[in-house]
């Protein structure tokens, strides 16, 4: 059972929400930072203050597991190395959260072997967390009660309503949008929060095309979707790993409910070979 890991999760997520909704309320300094991939994003006091609270509360709680936060990586590669390791971003939508959008999230993950069996995602500005344990079920809880949702169960992607990323919006969607002729879109911020959405059937796919997404994006959100009935892979099908000194997800996203994603997997594999082909 995982009870005591989803409630140490859970609680951490609502102490770190407290901190982070006091820097929110005023005026946001971000500064930028050199990212995992070697790229510059930027970094808030209230991602490193928020860090602090969950990874402390974790290794307290957990002394013998590995801790990887996306604000505290260092050479240690203890995430590859043991059988349990939390995988934390203390604000997934740093962007949106800079510029006082509300779609920002806290997302606290437990890989065993690789394999996502715990995460809590939880939305400060909305009072909303997502939640899920390996064979226990997805739950949302707001406004003081919890409830089990399930991804709704559609296999045409024309019959689906796509999220995408509203911060990270590329040209290449459009060709994606016109490609599978999804039934509706809508933008959101957070990768925690538009796979929450699929889980909780508001949405029905979310795909993310580019190598940009890491470890700490995808381990929480991943076995809430799937423990409501999705799945999430590269484009390809494969399997995301969490065991891996390699932090990004190279060959992008996929989260779906469980009937879709095969045809989506099919049915991107040709407009990956046409994108590959104009940017030669």
């Amino acid at each position: 059972m995982l009870d005591l890991e989803l409630e140490t999760a859970r609680r951490l997520a609502l102490e770190a929400s407290g901190l982070i909704l006091s820097h929110y309320a005023g005026e946001i300094r971000a500064e930028e930072k050199l990212g995992a991939d070697n790229k510059l994003e930027p970094v808030t006091a209230a991602d490193r203050a928020a860090s602090r609270i969950i990874v402390d509360g974790l290794a307290k709680a957990f002394p013998g597991d590995a801790i990887l936060s996306e604000e505290e990586i260092g050479a240690d590669l203890g995430w590859t190395q043991n059988a349990r390791c939390w995988i934390v971003d203390p604000i997934d939508g740093t962007a949106g959260f800079i510029k006082h959008e509300d779609d920002f999230a806290i997302q606290i993950g437990l890989a065993e072997h690789g394999k996502p069996v715990v995460g809590v995602v939880h939305l400060p500005a909305f009072g909303i967390t997502y939640e899920a344990a390996r064979g226990q079920g997805t739950f949302v809880l707001e406004n003081g009660t919890r409830r089990r949702v399930l991804v709704r169960e559609v296999s045409e992607p024309h019959d689906m309503r796509v999220v995408l990323s509203r911060n990270h919006f590329s040209p290449r969607m459009n060709v994606l949008l016109e490609h599978f002729a999804f039934a509706s879109n809508e933008r959101r911020g957070s990768v925690g929060l538009k796979i929450g959405l699929i889980a909780a059937g508001e949405c029905d796919v979310y795909i993310h095309l580019s190598d940009r997404t890491k470890l700490w994006d995808t381990c929480a959100p991943q076995i809430i979707l799937e423990e409501a009935g999705g799945i999430v892979t590269d484009m390809f099908g494969e399997a995301l790993v969490y065991d891996t000194p390699e932090l990004s997800n190279l060959h992008g996203i996929i989260a779906c409910g469980a009937a879709g994603h095969a045809k989506i997997v099919e049915g991107l594999h040709p407009l990956l070979v046409s994108l590959k082909k104009a940017q030669r």
